[in-house]
């Protein structure tokens, strides 16, 4: 493994520094084995006392050091046992660490080929009790961000050197090249996403993605504990996060447990013979996600799914190998521990062995029980997602996975918005996906979106006109207001559009204004034209009613929804006394409509205040919808 950001004395630090320091560092271990280059690598690179599992793995990376012979005396901790699997040059090393156990620096005695030296490994004090990491609900909308394409801020220090790509001027134009975006430049821009409304920042990966080019995106591990250095740093990371946290907003993080880079040192040198599945790369997956809950399916076919290597670059981890899963789930519990993140996406789900997966979120609630992990489940179906949410009847093994992602949004929401409301099409096809609900083991916990970092954009193109914007406002108003928990693209609040199609680069362009040197600073009300300014207000008008004022609502209101009928959608979400109650006019044309059917949620008479007009709108026996119209209206 590669040696990273020097530490200095890892013992000081970390028990000078705490959880931060360790953090900070990501450090080489320290000791006279690692002088003697016995030991170059220990991961994780450092614990805590008081955990919940209290059986540690470590991972000790050097030449020949799996034949090492390896002792602890430390009170309140127990080497289990110590063993090499098919290389000589990594040795697993099990703790039992007992309640008794208390902060400071155990030394291993390491003796090895007639040489003998130490190594000092930090147990740290734990600084925030489990119940205070309550991740994320459908009380929260998640703004997805690309760091390499979202904003720069030049960095105090010098740019890394050791990377075998880097961002120049020139790779702003190409769309797989890396365009400079990185953490503090996200930093920079908080109290603009605070302002828009949004609760949660979900971030694509920012682990280090050491590869020769095109993984900009951040889906090509190299190291798991290091922050990719053209992003910043494992401090810059952890100071995000708490700047995040002083303005409100939750940070999740991206993680990775199907594949890593090709470039990852395992490649080269891998622990086990089995660590990677179909390690001569020949195998790669048929992306027929079907296969794994096909009552019928062949061998072959399952294989190929879920053991075959996602791309030639992302070579696919084993597993059921029981050292790679315990390695994973420590990794997720070190940075959820370390850094204070409030929620995990982990990517490609059902392309990992599913009943290894399961004991990842198992672990990880039974330490953070109030934490939430969403998995990418891509489906075109509500079935094939349901099938993966803990609970779920449909599914003969539990998955112990709480949130799944909603991508029938993603596939039909376009269309849907844009047709013309009639018996079969328009908002009947979204009002037809919401009554399929009762396959979710709880709806609640479903991600939905209109597009991501992965997908089309939703808009095809860039509106021209405000009265061009009437489905994307319908679509915004849905994605906010109904079941679920919403996440919106970096850019949609700007009207960003564009295709994959050529490239997924066009769907991940930069926001003007957030690199030196652009013309226009959309982040600025200045730098947006009318129409964004007008798409700008819509959202986050919406975004901050629903964080200020309808939060609770919002995510633990019940849903009733009324069949779309002469192009009217209605739906009312009810908590108690308060309720809020949506009708879209799902044609181009005016509408005007008995409202006799919906007199159970909106009887004659009485007068609500519409969020998205400002104005206090009476229910008449008859009323007519402008084209398009959007109303939100609020009984509190």
């Amino acid at each position: 493994m590669k040696k990273i950001e020097k530490a200095g004395a890892l013992v000081l630090a970390g028990l000078i520094g705490g959880t931060s320091a360790c953090m900070a560092l990501s450090p080489e271990p320290a000791g006279s084995a690692v002088k003697k280059g016995m030991v170059t690598n220990v991961e994780p690179p450092c614990w805590w006392t008081g955990m919940a599992n209290d059986t540690l793995q470590l991972l000790m990376t050097g030449p020949g050091v799996g034949n090492a012979d390896v002792s602890l005396d430390y009170p309140g901790v127990t080497l289990d046992r110590q063993f090499k699997l098919d290389s000589p040059n990594y040795k697993f090393v099990y703790l039992v660490i007992s309640g008794d156990a208390r902060p400071g620096t155990m030394k291993f005695n390491i003796s090895l080929d007639g040489k003998k030296g130490t190594l000092d490994y930090t147990l740290l004090a734990r600084d925030r009790d489990r119940s205070e990491y309550k991740g994320f609900d459908a009380g929260d909308v998640l703004y997805l961000i690309m760091p390499d394409r979202f904003a720069r801020k030049e960095p105090a220090g010098k740019r890394p050197k050791n990377t075998l790509e880097h961002a120049t001027v020139d790779d702003r134009q190409n769309p797989n090249g890396r365009h400079g975006g990185n953490i503090a430049g996200i930093g920079e821009h908080l109290d603009y996403l605070d302002t828009l409304g949004v609760t949660a920042l979900w971030l694509t990966p920012v682990l280090e993605n050491d590869m020769p080019g095109g993984s900009y995106h951040g889906y090509a591990t190299t190291d798991y504990y290091r922050i990719d250095p053209r992003f910043g740093t494992n401090d810059d990371w952890r100071r995000l996060i708490a700047d995040a946290h002083a303005k409100g907003l939750k940070v999740v993080m991206d993680m990775i447990f199907n594949h890593t880079g090709s470039n990852h040192p395992w490649m080269k040198d891998a622990p086990a013979a089995d660590w990677y599945n179909h390690p001569d790369g020949k195998t790669l997956t048929n992306f027929r996600l079907t296969t794994v809950h096909d009552p019928y399916v062949s061998d072959y076919d399952l294989d190929h799914t879920v053991n075959g290597w996602f791309v030639p670059d992302m070579p696919d981890l084993n597993q059921r190998n029981p050292e790679v899963m315990k390695y994973l789930i420590q990794n997720s519990i070190w940075w959820i521990e370390s850094s204070k993140i409030d929620g995990i996406r982990m990517d490609t789900y059902p392309y990992a062995d599913m009943e290894a997966m399961a004991t990842w979120p198992r672990d990880v609630l039974r330490e953070y029980p109030d934490f939430n992990i969403v998995g990418e489940c891509w489906y075109s179906n509500e079935a094939g997602s349901a099938f993966w949410q803990k609970g779920n009847r449909l599914n003969p093994r539990e998955t112990n996975l709480p949130t799944v992602m909603d991508f029938w949004m993603v596939i039909n929401g376009r269309k849907a918005f844009n047709d013309q409301t009639n018996p079969w099409t328009g908002l009947n096809a979204v009002y037809d996906h919401l009554s399929n609900d009762f396959l979710f083991a709880d709806p609640q916990h479903v991600l939905t979106f209109l597009d991501n970092h992965d997908t089309d954009r939703f808009l095809a193109e860039t509106p021209e006109k405000a009265e061009e914007l009437g489905p994307w406002k319908q679509a915004v108003a849905f994605l906010l207001t109904s079941r679920g928990i919403p996440q919106i693209y970096y850019g949609t609040e700007l009207l960003m559009s564009g295709s994959k199609e050529g490239s997924d680069g066009y769907v991940r362009r930069d926001v003007p204004g957030g690199f030196a040197g652009d013309e226009m600073n959309a982040f600025t009300r200045e730098g947006r034209s009318e129409v964004q300014n007008d798409a700008y207000d819509f959202l986050s008008n919406l975004l901050r009613w629903r964080r200020d004022k309808a939060r609770d609502v919002m995510a633990k209101g019940s849903l009733k929804h009324f069949m779309p009928q002469n192009g009217i959608y209605a739906y009312q979400r009810k908590l108690g006394d308060k309720e809020v109650i949506v009708l879209l006019n799902g044609n181009d044309t005016p509408n005007t409509v008995t409202m006799e059917r919906t007199l159970e949620v909106l009887p004659y008479g009485t007068t609500l205040h519409d969020v998205v007009s400002g104005k206090d709108i009476t229910i008449e026996p008859e009323m007519t919808f402008a084209p398009r119209q959007v109303m939100v209206l609020e009984n509190f």
